[in-house]
């Protein structure tokens, strides 16, 4: 007579499971995120994959914020205001503003400012990081209220000084904002142009709404990639305040 041997628990089960659930997951997602705009194209036009795309410029700032209240836990409510530096400096680099505005630019740059978009990028961070540094060298010690209050009135001070740099000397073109910006060219690759792929027309909202989606995966997958790194979460700021 033969016994029956039990059989032991598999452990790889859960796991394939799983990997199986995420990786069916992904490719609904992903087959989701390429045809969103085609599908938002077709039932409203251009103009609602515009807002598409500012849709998906906003979730990559909040992934910005999440490393920095999430991983590093900061209350930032001036966050914003890094990202209105960054942009002012890339509007400024990229038209001809400077060039109106200033004889010597003009003189040094006869054909205007068209700053490629690999050196926009770096000057943009590092001003925009120089920023941040002054801003946080005097205030990391703050912590609670004191610290979100702070840096909500840097954020308020950028606004306002962005809306009122337009006099005596123009340089942010105040409230009407700076015009004749230079579409992001990569080696010659314009996103201002309508391309074709496969008999498609892809127009330029189209182009821009996937660098953006492109530029969140790299966030996501540089925030959350390196799943084997455990660290311990860091104490919320703004939840030790003492009572007094």
């Amino acid at each position: 007579m033969t016994s029956i041997q039990p059989i032991e628990p598999s452990t790889t089960l859960i796991p394939e499971k799983n990997l199986t659930k995420t990786l069916t997951v992904g490719i609904i997602t992903a087959i989701f995120v390429i045809a969103a705009p085609m599908i938002i194209g077709a039932a409203g036009g251009n103009y609602w994959v515009r807002v598409l795309d500012f849709a998906m410029l906003y979730v990559m700032l909040a992934l910005g914020l999440n490393v920095v209240v999430g991983f590093a836990g900061l209350l930032d409510l001036g966050y914003i205001a890094f990202y209105a530096i960054g942009a002012y400096v890339a509007a400024l680099l990229s038209s001809p503003h400077l060039t109106s505005q200033f004889e010597w630019i003009a003189h040094l740059f006869p054909n205007g400012l068209h700053t490629p978009i690999w050196i926009i990028v770096p000057i943009a961070m590092g001003l925009a990081a120089t920023f941040g540094i002054l801003l946080g060298a005097p205030t990391l010690r703050l912590r609670g209220d004191y610290l979100a209050i702070v840096t909500l009135g840097f954020g308020e001070i950028v606004r306002i000084f962005m809306n009122n740099l337009d006099r005596p000397v123009n340089i942010t073109n105040g409230p009407k904002g700076i015009t004749g910006i230079d579409p992001v060219s990569v080696g010659g690759f314009s996103l201002a142009q309508t391309h074709s792929l496969f008999g498609m027309q892809f127009p330029s909202v189209y182009l821009y709404y996937y660098l953006f989606v492109r530029v969140c995966s790299t966030r996501v997958s540089a925030v959350h990639g390196p799943r084997s790194v455990k660290t311990k979460s860091p104490p919320r700021r703004w939840a030790s305040t003492p009572v007094t």
